[in-house]
């Protein structure tokens, strides 16, 4: 998301109950644990995602670029036109998927930096703005394409798609079918390890709601999962859903808070594990990157 829209969003999406769990009580921190600043200087981060080795890649969309913090802890910039690259999430190859919101597209961007279109339409008719996305274990791509209009776009700010939707790519790549389109404006997503649930943030709703994934890619059971939406999201190793927007606030798999870590930033955009034991929690939020150790650990 950009700035423009951060006070509207989060007028409505966090409720002003929320309040940062006692980091000496949590049951998901490390020990003594605090939130660490771990680089500043940007123009807006997103999109943060770990490779296998824990390396984490994040975005710096106004500035269309993809930076790595390594698990030496050192920043590196990976990719200098990344097509204003958004959500990232790494495929089972090693490849580097993006939501690459210039021309609408989903990339996949290898070692080398090259890069290949993965999707640039919908029956014809361009996208909004692909926006995050999570690789199920058989390699099909969910992603979420609500439309936030950007000043870089040279192209009409007018919706060519009929809404605001969320699409399955087919592990092949060959097929690209819309699986939900009755949401207001789906951002954050993430699934389940297994492959059998997949949660998505509608934040024009302020709700998450979790779907059951069928084999052939659709959704089903659709249920209210709790009444916040979210930018970004991940999961831990025991289930609990990680929601951002103000700060970061954490759900238990029934859907009940269970934490609430505050980020000092205007916004908080995204989340995701990484570090050599994928015990640290990364958080990318307005200029900032963000660390915290964790108990618990991200899921591969």
């Amino acid at each position: 998301m950009m700035k423009t829209v951060f006070n509207l969003v989060l007028c409505f999406l966090i409720p002003l109950a929320v309040l940062a769990t006692n980091p000496k009580k949590s049951k998901l921190r490390a020990k003594a644990a605090s939130v660490v600043k771990l680089a500043d200087g940007f123009a807006f981060t997103e999109g943060p995602a770990a490779d296998k080795n824990g390396n984490v890649y994040f975005t710096d969309q106004p500035f269309n670029k993809i930076y790595v913090w390594t698990t030496e802890g050192k920043l590196e910039t990976f990719h200098e036109n990344s097509g204003r690259a958004n959500g990232l999430y790494f495929d089972h190859d090693g490849n580097l998927l993006s939501c690459s919101d210039m021309d609408n597209e989903l990339w996949s961007i290898s070692a080398d930096k090259s890069h290949k279109k993965l999707v640039f339409d919908y029956e014809g008719k361009k996208l909004n703005g692909p926006n995050d996305l999570w690789v199920r274990p058989d390699g099909g791509i969910y992603f979420t394409d609500p439309l936030y209009v950007r000043p870089y776009w040279t192209r009409s700010p007018e919706m060519e798609q009929d809404g605001e939707h969320v699409y399955f790519l087919s592990p092949d790549r060959k097929s690209l079918s819309r699986v939900s389109n009755d949401l207001v404006k789906p951002n954050g997503i993430i699934g389940t390890p297994d492959g059998k649930k997949l949660y998505v943030a509608d934040i024009g709703a302020s709700k998450t709601y979790v779907y059951d994934i069928q084999p052939d890619g659709s959704l089903a059971n659709k249920k209210l999962f709790t009444e916040m939406g979210s930018d970004g999201m991940t999961i831990d190793n025991m289930g609990n859903i990680y929601l951002t927007g103000n700060g970061v606030t954490v759900f238990d798999k029934k859907g009940s808070q269970i934490e609430h870590i505050k980020i000092d930033a205007d916004w908080t955009a995204n989340v995701c594990f990484g570090g050599k034991d994928m015990k640290t929690l990364f958080i990318t939020a307005s200029e900032y990157l963000y660390s915290l150790e964790m108990k618990v650990e991200g899921v591969k």
